[in-house]
């Protein structure tokens, strides 16, 4: 279980056939309101939302396993872990393998993807791959 990256491609035929399986967003409460969340409810599954960083200072969440444990989650779960981009989903699931929950994934490009050639978001995120998401 090396590998730590999985496309969201992938993090969705995981969230199919993996019951225990669980999403974790772990933007800001702003991202969520106005960018959007993936929506796994077609699934019978609900989203997890907690902060990696707590707004504005974007400092690092210091109770974040404690509310994942809080929220009911595992350590013999199944965690894909989505933000923006995939660099706070990367710390967040590297950290939580150190914790103990030893099937923790990043999804690659996160939830806007990566910037293009106009420096805008949208190559690669779970977004623009068409997976459901929905405003909140």
């Amino acid at each position: 279980m090396d590998q730590i990256d999985i496309s969201p491609q992938r993090a969705w035929k995981i969230l199919q056939s993996t019951p225990e399986a669980v999403l974790i967003d772990v933007r800001t409460e702003p991202e969520w309101l106005f960018v959007g969340v993936p929506d796994p409810e077609g699934l019978g599954k609900t989203l997890l939302r907690i902060c990696w960083q707590i707004y504005p200072a974007m400092e690092r969440n210091p109770r974040f396993v404690e509310q994942l444990r809080e929220a009911g989650v595992q350590e013999d779960q199944t965690l894909l872990l989505i933000c923006r981009s995939g660099i706070r989903s990367k710390a967040a699931a590297l950290l939580l393998r150190e914790q103990g929950f030893a099937a923790s994934f990043n999804i690659e490009g996160g939830f806007e993807g990566n910037l293009d050639e106009k420096k805008q978001r949208g190559i690669g995120g779970w977004k623009s791959t068409g997976l459901p998401w929905r405003q909140s």
